[in-house]
C-alpha cells in the first residue's frame, strides 16, 4: 500500500500542478507529498518533474507514468465502487436471460419473491430459448440448458432437466401402451418444430446404455412447447418434453409417462455470468436463490 500511496501523491501532483494543491486534495503537507514523489523518482531512477521556485511540470518520463497511473487509479476507483455495491442491499436493474418455459415456471416466481424482499431491485427479463451474448447485450446473468461451450463465462449448475415421453390416459386406453421403442411407429406423434431449421425435433432415448435418436413421423407438428403438452393432454398422441412442462399434469393424472425405463440422461441447467467481474449484490442474491432450486427434483434420473 505504501507504493500505491506514493503513486497517488505523484498523480495528484501531476493533475494539480503543485505539491500544495495535491496536499490539500489527499491530506498531509506539501513537504510530505514532495518527499513521496522524490522517493518514487529514486526508486524508478527517472526524473518525473521539472521543478522551479514557482511551478513544477512533468518530464517526458513523468508524462508516460502519469498516463499509466490514471488508468490504474481509475480501475482502482471502479473496483472500490463495485465492492461497495457488492456489500450494499440489492438494487438497480438486473438484466437476466432465461429459457421461456423454465423462466416462466421457475425463475419468475423466484424473482418475484426477491423483488418483494428488496424493493430497490428492478428487473429486465428476457425470455428466449436462443442463447444471448451476455457481454454484447449487457446481460448480468443467464440460465442455460445443456452442456456449455463458452469458456469466457462462469457457470454454476443449479438444476437438471429430464426429457419425458408422455400421453393422456384416454389416448393410451384407445391406442394401447407402447412397451418398446419399436412400438412407437404405431402411435400418433405430437412433435416440436425446431425454429431454426423448421424440422421436427428428434426424440431421445437411452437403450442398453446407448443414446438412441428417433425422428417420429409427426401427425401433429407445433412450434410451441406448451401447445404440444396441451395437445397430448387432449389425447391427440405421444409427446416428449422437459419434465418441468408436465409436472402439474402428471400430478393431476392428466398425463402419464411412457417408456420411463428408456428415459435419456438428465441435462444440466446452469446459471452463467461473465468472468473477471466483481458481482454486484443484485446479481449475487439471484445466483444464491437459483442455486437452491435443484431441490425441486426428487425423481431419480
Amino acid at each position: 500500500m505504501k507504493g500505491l500511496q506514493t503513486l497517488i501523491a505523484f498523480a495528484e501532483t501531476a493533475k494539480r500542478g503543485s505539491f500544495a494543491a495535491a496536499a490539500r486534495e489527499i491530506g498531509g503537507t506539501p513537504s510530505t507529498i514532495a518527499k513521496a514523489v522524490a522517493r518514487l523518482e529514486s526508486s524508478l531512477r527517472v526524473k518525473l518533474f521539472y521543478r522551479t521556485t514557482r511551478q513544477i511540470s512533468l518530464t517526458p518520463d513523468g508524462e508516460r507514468l502519469f498516463q499509466r497511473c490514471e488508468r490504474v487509479l481509475a480501475e482502482l476507483d471502479a473496483l472500490q465502487a463495485d465492492a461497495a455495491e457488492a456489500r450494499a442491499e440489492p438494487s438497480g436493474t438486473l438484466r437476466i436471460d432465461v429459457p421461456i418455459v423454465y423462466g416462466k415456471r421457475i425463475v419468475l416466481p423466484l424473482l418475484a419473491g426477491l423483488v418483494r424482499q428488496y424493493p430497490m431491485l428492478q428487473l429486465d427479463v428476457r425470455l428466449q430459448d436462443a442463447y444471448a451474448d451476455l457481454i454484447r447485450d449487457g446481460i448480468d446473468l443467464a440460465v442455460r440448458v445443456g452442456d456449455l461451450q463458452d469458456s469466457t463465462l462462469v457457470a454454476q449448475r443449479i438444476d437438471r432437466q429430464l426429457l419425458m415421453l408422455v400421453a393422456s390416459p384416454s389416448y393410451l386406453r384407445e391406442r394401447g401402451q407402447p412397451r418398446s421403442l419399436d412400438d412407437l411407429a404405431a402411435h400418433a406423434a405430437v412433435v416440436f418444430r425446431q425454429p431454426r431449421t423448421g424440422r421436427p425435433k428428434p426424440w431421445l432415448f437411452r437403450q442398453d446404455g446407448d443414446l438412441v435418436e428417433i425422428v417420429p413421423p409427426p401427425r401433429f407438428l407445433f412450434n410451441d412447447g406448451e401447445a404440444i403438452v396441451e395437445a397430448a393432454r387432449m389425447g391427440l398422441g405421444l409427446c416428449q418434453v422437459p419434465d418441468i412442462m408436465v409436472d402439474a399434469e402428471l400430478a393431476r393424472g392428466e398425463l402419464v409417462e411412457v417408456l420411463a425405463d428408456c428415459r435419456p440422461d438428465a441435462v444440466p441447467i446452469s446459471v452463467v455470468y461473465p468472468s473477471g467481474r466483481l458481482l454486484p449484490a443484485r446479481v449475487t442474491v439471484v445466483i444464491e436463490a437459483l442455486r437452491g432450486v435443484h431441490a425441486r427434483h426428487t425423481r431419480s434420473s
